[in-house]
């Protein structure tokens, strides 16, 4: 399990476990991850983890966020980031996703479109590794993840035979009829500023997760919480203006 160590000038002050899915860090004492400073917002950023991957967000914070040094607003944390809240720093722990290195799981990351044709848009994470994408442009990046069904919803759909993989199917916009194959652990959708969310597949079915924006996902014309949401068969997502219909193969 991932965890952070939260210190002071380098001094440890104790440790996080990272074992929900969503975890809010800021001043107000209802955060999972409180820290009492006034540099630190009431609700300052938030951490998503999905199986062996945690996402950083900063919420509008007054401060912002830093990571290594350098100011995120989406970041796909790695194993011993440092992140940073004035005085205070979190480092980020996953011995796993170092000794799982190279264990041949991946994730897909597939940029939405903007409305306007073939737009320009940077990648939904600040990572160490970026890549430019444009609107249409989908990169697989070999980044490990595991499958952790641990807190799946009790009713979800049928577990999944091998030959049974799920595709979306763009709907609406300059990429209709676009079938993406969710043959990756993860796949992140979205669009940097608006809506990201990530489609994880576990051993139990297929499930969205709302990751970054303010607004979430729209699942059959219903938004999806803060939590996993199985997907089943024909099930419409709506996302940054983007409608996908999802299908079991």
């Amino acid at each position: 399990m991932a965890k952070l160590h939260f210190l002071l000038d380098g001094n440890s002050l104790g440790e996080f476990a990272l074992d929900k899915e969503r975890m809010t860090i800021g001043r107000r004492p209802s955060n999972q991850i409180h820290i009492d400073n006034l540099a630190v917002s009431g609700v300052h950023a938030v951490i998503v983890t999905i199986g062996n991957d945690s996402f950083l967000e900063d919420l509008n914070s007054t401060n912002g966020t830093l990571v290594n040094g350098k100011a995120i607003k989406k970041y796909v944390l790695q194993h011993e980031d440092m992140i940073e809240f004035g005085k205070y720093q979190l480092k980020y722990i996953n011995e796993n996703h170092v000794a799982s290195s190279g264990d041949g799981f991946e994730k897909t990351m597939m940029i939405l479109p903007q409305q306007a044709p073939k737009a320009a848009i940077m990648p939904v994470v600040e990572n160490k590794q970026q890549a430019e994408l444009s609107a249409n442009a989908a990169v697989e990046a070999n980044e490990q993840a595991s499958d952790d069904a641990s807190e799946a919803p009790e009713e979800t759909n049928a577990t999944l035979a091998t030959e049974n993989i799920g595709r979306l199917k763009v709907l609406n916009g300059a990429s209709e009829g676009r079938e993406l194959l969710l043959n990756k652990t993860m796949t992140t959708l979205g669009k940097p500023g608006s809506q990201v969310a990530v489609i994880n597949k576990r051993p139990n079915g297929y499930f969205i997760t709302h990751v970054g924006g303010n607004n979430h996902p729209v699942v059959n014309g219903e938004i999806i919480g803060a939590q996993a949401h199985a997907l089943n068969n024909q099930d419409v997502i709506e996302l940054a203006g983007t409608k996908m219909e999802f299908h079991l193969a």
